[in-house]
């Protein structure tokens, strides 16, 4: 670890011995329904969105509940208040399993599954449910209190002290895009491949086995809501600037906000096994660090351009890639810069079709890693390797390497 660099490196080589009580897997993963803000999931709040995702993972992956060491969650909007504990006890396990939530904005959830691994790693055999949520919906208003004690109403913290300039996420995309010429043409080819992708994924049933439907004012809602079959180029081109006169990031280019929950189960490799678990992705290392805040979209690829030089692994060795697509730009500039070619990337589309829940959103790149290697891998040989990016307000990116393998 070096100064200004969080990272976890599990010290997991297939080729050589490992200690299976320090390394640690996700055997399980889930999800609610990715749904649009203020749209068919207004009503629950942040709680309501995770517990049912929570309760559904421990029965999935066979564990008592009142064996789970820790409920570590990422939220980025809510209202304090430690939704995870909150989330744990509704989810009904036991009320001496304790919870933690972490902020790392729309990091928050990956974070929340690396600390949950670097925990493992420490040892102990322990087992955590690590995840995220964000009922954005529900957000409460927000306000500073005065000298004179009126309160001043602000739509969002800030994320970096003046002095360093501190952007709207769009007016960041739109840097991004000019610093790393990302053309208006190449954003909207890449948002309407996302839409292209999630709906034919949502047609072939992909989605299906990693949502938990939830009861929402007595209907059940149990598929994403984003996705549009309808979209086209020319539709596309039509869209104005968003966020800067005459730039390139526009409302079809860029994700719309999204209430959803999604958590894993993280184990030492040796309890999993000892558990049943058949199959799992290891977590070969985690890596967060931070960037100029005014291209805060390009936080992920720093960080996991450093992680893959870490372990040796080349860009072209990565088999699965999830990244948060908040912005058309950052996605197609964060892919380029570490050496991917985003043609290869969120095979099922991402958030510019399903939308982002802030701190949800890393949680979900684990979840759909997890379920892409299952229905690729074969029963025997090695499983892909995988790479989960996501770029955070603030300028900071996290990105972690994962492995599927049969256990």
């Amino acid at each position: 670890m070096t100064p200004g660099r969080s990272s976890l490196d599990s010290g997991y080589d297939s080729a050589r011995e490992t200690d299976e009580s320090r390394q640690p897997v996700i055997i399980a993963a889930l999800r609610s329904p990715i749904c649009r803000a203020n749209g068919q999931l207004k009503h629950l709040r942040a709680p309501d969105l995770l517990a049912p995702v929570l309760a559904a993972l421990v029965e999935t992956a066979g564990v008592d509940p009142a064996d789970v060491d820790d409920v570590i969650v990422g939220n980025a909007v809510g209202g304090g208040g430690n939704v995870a504990r909150f989330a744990a006890l509704q989810a009904g396990l036991h009320v001496t399993v304790p919870g933690i939530t972490v902020d790392r904005q729309c990091g928050s959830g990956l974070d929340a599954i690396a600390l949950a691994s670097r925990l493992v790693a420490s040892g102990g055999n322990p087992l955590f449910l690590a995840g995220g949520v964000e009922s954005i919906s529900t957000a409460p208003a927000r306000a500073n209190r005065n000298d004179d004690g009126e309160l001043d109403f602000y739509s969002r913290a800030s994320f970096v002290p003046p002095q360093f300039g501190d952007p709207d996420m769009g007016v960041a995309a739109e840097n991004v895009a000019r610093g790393f010429g990302v053309t208006r043409e190449r954003q909207d080819e890449y948002a309407l491949r996302s839409h292209r992708r999630a709906v034919e994924a949502a047609r072939a049933g992909c989605f299906s086995a990693e949502i938990v439907p939830l009861n929402c004012g007595g209907k059940m809602v149990d598929s994403d809501d984003g996705p549009r079959a309808s979209l086209q180029a020319s539709l596309m081109a039509r869209f104005p600037a968003a966020f800067v006169p005459g730039g390139t990031v526009t409302a079809g280019n860029s994700c719309f906000d999204a209430d959803a929950a999604s958590a894993v189960v993280v184990t030492s490799l040796k309890r999993a096994r000892t558990m049943g678990a058949t199959d799992g992705l290891l977590v070969l290392g985690c890596d967060t660090t931070g960037v100029d805040p005014q291209y805060l979209g390009i936080g992920a690829a720093h960080a996991a351009g450093r992680l893959l030089d870490t372990h040796a692994v080349a860009a072209r060795d990565i088999d699965l890639v999830e990244f948060n697509e908040a912005f058309a730009s950052q996605t197609v500039a964060c892919l380029e810069y570490v050496g991917i070619d985003p043609e290869r990337a969120n095979l099922q589309g991402g958030a510019l079709a399903l939308g982002h829940g802030y701190g949800a959103s890393g949680a979900v790149l684990v979840t759909r890693l997890l379920a892409q290697a299952r229905s690729i891998c074969s029963a025997e040989g090695q499983g892909p390797l995988a790479l989960a990016m996501i770029s955070s307000a603030g300028g900071m990116g996290t990105a972690a390497l994962l492995r599927y393998s049969r256990l």
